[in-house]
């Protein structure tokens, strides 16, 4: 790339579908290509496929790159309006003669490639009618409307040094002469792509390995129109835990659902990041610190694999660093969907108890639930029985009548009670905690107990302790 190329990626998802991971890691390259040499990132919705594409899919690419923080600087274009642009440079081509009508039928193209199999050859459209010099064609069909077919070149090869795989060559009598225009007149994929990358002055394209065979045709074709070749670079794909290729049955797939799962936006671009591309041995960085990092010679030419436990690692990660009030903001309509109501607690600093030991937001809700009901929820009797003995309910109305004194009721003031309370009665920590526990939030296992009742506050404990029957 030379010091002059104004770099300019672009991200062109076909909107049949949600956002799912891979597209999302492809999007998260591409853009911080861009961002690292100060370029320009484009979205392209590629919806040629006017049956399978749908609103709703649009939207949920829309809605999956703004989660994750990938805004793009052009776009989105839709390749299903620049078709007037596509059939201009298809009649173009008719006109130069690097391509032609087919008036073959589907039948008979299929007839082509069984005869060229059993032949042991690629099956393939077999030529009848490419215009050749000196070659006669067949009488041109009064009820067939033709397809277009490029004039692919036969001899040679098409080569480029792809920025992850290096070098690749692959022998263009491989190709085929592709339609790139259907007998209704709508173009087809590879050229539509060709075009707007075309128009779009795109100079590098970085995506799924499985477009390895189409690069070779899109190249093909720039060269016939005399247009600039961007650089390609083919990520492998993503495997499951089970080093099968990821699918619905290794759970969430669509980039939204791990939102609502509990997943931090940070956190699923670090975790996305480091499927297939490294910077040394860092495992948690930040979004800059990508953006600065991030070069095409660290991707990796071996698939990467989904590890859950990873990214739930990360996850907590950027949970416990995160700001209290933010996590508040996200976890209290996860409250509500689980019945509880944040505005009965000081939620912030629920969140600052409670955030270095989960995982996820939803985990963050689900362990702040105790503090969120203005009635502590029924104890289980089998619970309640085997903690609450009289022995501990003793102990409880003790405590209880020197709380009831405490002014201040802070947690260096419940912690210095409690310290004195247990050497005073003789009792360790669980002869009272657990009790406690039990008898203020109905669960044996909380965090800190000091903690715990100060965030509850005076009134509630007092009144929970006072309501055990």
């Amino acid at each position: 790339m030379s010091a002059q190329t104004t770099v300019r990626t672009r991200f062109a998802p076909s909107p049949t579908g949600y956002l799912h991971l891979g597209g999302a890691r492809t999007a998260l390259f591409s853009w911080a290509f861009a961002r690292h040499h100060g370029g320009t990132f484009v979205l392209r919705i590629e919806d040629t496929d006017l049956e399978r594409s749908t609103p709703e899919a649009v939207e949920a690419i829309l809605q999956g790159m703004n989660w994750l923080g990938m805004e793009p600087d052009e776009g989105p274009f839709y390749q299903s309006k620049r078709f007037d642009r596509h059939k201009e440079v298809i009649a173009k081509m008719l006109a130069e003669g690097t391509a032609y009508h087919c008036y073959s039928s589907p039948e008979e193209v299929d007839t082509m490639r069984e005869r060229a199999r059993a032949s042991g050859l690629k099956p393939r459209y077999d030529g009848t009618w490419r215009p050749e010099p000196g070659k006669t064609l067949p009488p041109v069909p009064a009820d067939r409307q033709p397809v277009v077919r490029f004039k692919s070149p036969q001899e040679g090869a098409t080569r480029w040094d792809d920025l992850v795989k290096g070098p690749i060559s692959i022998a263009n009598d491989e190709l085929d002469d592709f339609v790139i225009a259907r007998s209704d007149g709508t173009p087809t994929y590879n050229f539509c792509v060709v075009v707007d990358d075309w128009d779009m002055r795109i100079t590098h394209v970085i995506r799924g390995d499985d477009h390895v065979n189409n690069t070779a045709r899109q190249i093909t074709l720039l060269e016939a129109l005399g247009a600039d070749i961007p650089a390609y670079g083919h990520v492998p794909m993503i495997l499951g835990p089970d080093g099968e290729k990821l699918s619905k049955r290794h759970g969430a797939v669509s980039i939204m659902d791990y939102d609502a799962d509990g997943y931090l936006p940070e956190a699923m671009v670090n975790y996305l990041a480091r499927l297939g591309w490294s910077h040394g041995d860092e495992e948690l960085f930040s979004r800059e610190q990508f953006i600065q990092w991030f070069n095409t010679r660290n991707l990796s030419r071996s698939p990467a694999q989904w590890d859950p436990k990873k990214l739930n690692w990360v996850n907590a990660h950027y949970i416990k660093n995160s700001d209290d009030q933010r996590l508040a903001d996200l976890v209290a309509p996860r409250i509500q969907q689980r019945g509880g109501d944040p505005r009965q607690t000081d939620l912030p600093a629920v969140m600052a108890l409670l955030k270095s030991r989960a995982e996820t937001l939803n985990e963050l809700a689900d362990n702040a639930l105790m503090f969120c009901q203005a009635e502590r929820p029924p104890i289980d009797p089998a619970l309640k029985e085997q903690v609450l003995t009289p022995e501990a309910r003793a102990i409880l109305q003790h405590f209880t009548q020197q709380a009831q004194q405490l002014d201040d009721w802070s947690v260096e003031n419940l912690s210095a009670l409690i310290k004195a309370f247990l050497q005073a009665q003789e009792l360790r920590m669980p002869q009272l905690g657990i009790p406690l526990r039990v008898a203020v939030a109905g669960v044996r296992q909380t965090p800190a107990i000091d903690a715990v009742l100060a965030i509850f506050g005076k009134d509630k404990v007092l009144q929970r302790l006072g309501q055990l029957d």
